[in-house]
Formats: C-alpha cells, structure tokens, sequence
C-alpha cells in the first residue's frame, strides 16, 4: 500500500496535477455560462473528468516527448521520467488511460462532444512537438488550454450559438501564450543550444518580455469585450479589473537581467487569475439571471 501511495505521488508530480487549478475554472465558467445558471450535475461530473483526463494525457505525453531533452536540461534533469523514478512503460500505460478516461467523459456528455474529443485530444498531445519546429509553440499551448471553456460550452448546450465561449476561448490563448512565453526565458540559453525554438531562443529575453507584455495586453482587450457582450454587470467589471491588475503586476516581477521571482509570476499569479474570472463572471450569472 505504502508503495502503490508512493507511486501515485510520484505521478501526480509527473503531471503537475496542482497546475489543473490552469484550466479547471475556466472549464466550469464556460459550463456556468451555457447554463446561465448552474448545470447539471452530471454534466459538471462528465467535464471535471474530461478535464482531468485530457490534462493528464497531454502532461504526460509531453514528460514522454521530452525526456532526453529534460535529461540534458538541468532545470528539468530531476523530472521524473530521466530521473528513473517513473518508468517509459508505466507514463505510456497511464497516457492510454487518461486519455480513455478523456475520451469516455466526452461521450457521456453528448455527441458533438465526443464527435470533437479527437480533435481536442489530438491538439492537447501536439504542443509536446510544437518547439521542435516553430517558434511560436506558445500559441499551440495556448490554443491547447483555450479549447475548454468553449468545450464546456458544447457540453452543456450540444452546440455553440454565440460568441461568449469563443471570446473566453481567445482571452484565455492569448494569456497563456503570454505567460508560456515568460517561463520559457528561464531555458534561453539552453533552447539555442539544443536547438529548440521559443520566442526567447528567437527574439531574446529583452524583446521576449515586451513581445508577452503585448499577449497580455491583448487578452484584456478580449476580456473587455466579453465584459461588455455578456452584460454581467458590476461583479465581472470587478473580474476584468483585478485580472488585468494581475498580469500588470506579473510583468514587473520579472526582468531581462533578473528571472529569479520567475516562480511567483509564474504558479502564483496565473492561478488566479483563472479562479477570479470563475468568481466573478460566473457569481455574476447568478446575479443576472432571470
């Protein structure tokens, strides 16, 4: 027992199952919306399980992807993949069942769903080869995050017949393209060298930031503009607001000469931002509805 524990640790770390905190609320504020109200509770059940699955799926196919690369890295050489502490043949095993996991909640939800969970599974999985060929591999992380809350959406209605989970959507591939870019500063030096593309490894640090800066400020654009589509009132202004407060204060823990408050810009800021927007827009719901 003591073993089978140890083990599921280690995986859960493989998998930064913590970092779900990303996504998981921009999935139930999608679902939220849909249902201007409170959905289903099945529906709920069905989505938090599609979401577990697919993110463990990509995370791990991605430790997968990347293992002799994190083993000559040593920012990522104690990963638990090159490190031995997991082997291959158990992350492959765990993938086919996290992707199963993904794949059966979708089609417990309804049909289009499942008709797209391919789709969907297959775009999660790709970002792990996006660096290896172009460097804008941020967008296709963003764009991998950015399918949930219009995923949400289908699952809840059985189609999309408006613009608000579009508009969370593109918010939420610009702020992780973003985001993605900072973090990626971290590893300028050796992308270059092992031949990795990223805007950092592209552009440089200096330019990296002013170009993540520029995500930014086009995701509070896009959230300007959901505000201002979905007529929610005072409490989302409030969202939109502290978000965009947020990601100011992110940019300026971190510089061209000084990335050690990486961390904080990083896991701290972006956790919130996703729980704030769910509070807000989604109380905000509930405060509008009919």
């Amino acid at each position: 027992m003591a073993g089978f524990t140890a083990k599921l640790k280690t995986t859960l770390e493989m998998i930064k199952f913590e970092h779900t905190l990303f996504a998981l609320p921009f999935a139930f504020l999608g679902a939220v919306l849909a249902a201007n109200g409170l959905p289903e509770y099945r529906q709920i059940l069905w989505i938090t399980l599609a979401m577990v699955g697919a993110r463990s799926a990509a995370m791990t196919f991605n430790r997968i992807a990347d293992r002799h690369i994190d083993a000559e890295n040593p920012r990522t050489a104690n990963r638990e993949l090159p490190s031995g502490k997991l082997s291959v043949s158990f992350a492959w095993i765990f993938l086919f069942i996290a992707s199963a996991l993904f794949l059966f909640s979708a089609w417990s939800l309804n049909w289009l769903t499942f008709i797209l969970s391919p789709v969907a599974l297959i775009s999660v999985l790709g970002y792990s080869y996006a660096k290896r060929y172009t460097a804008f591999a941020h967008l296709f992380l963003g764009w991998a995050l950015a399918i949930s809350p219009t995923a949400a959406w289908i699952a809840v209605r059985g189609t999309i017949d408006s613009e608000i989970p579009l508009l969370l959507s593109l918010f939420v591939l610009m702020w992780t393209a973003g985001f993605d870019i900072l973090y990626a500063c971290q590893d300028y030096e050796f992308d270059k060298k092992a031949g990795l593309r990223s805007i950092p490894a592209r552009f440089g640090i200096k330019n990296s930031l002013l170009i993540a800066r520029l995500f930014h400020a086009q995701a509070f654009l896009v959230l300007l503009l959901l505000f201002f589509v979905s007529e929610l009132g005072w409490l989302a202004l409030a969202g939109v607001l502290a978000v965009g407060a947020l990601m100011i204060y992110q940019h300026t823990l971190v510089k061209p000469n000084d990335l050690t408050r990486m961390n904080a810009a990083f896991f701290t800021t972006n956790a919130f931002v996703s729980v704030i927007l769910f509070l807000t827009f989604g109380g905000a719901v509930f405060l509008h509805r009919p």
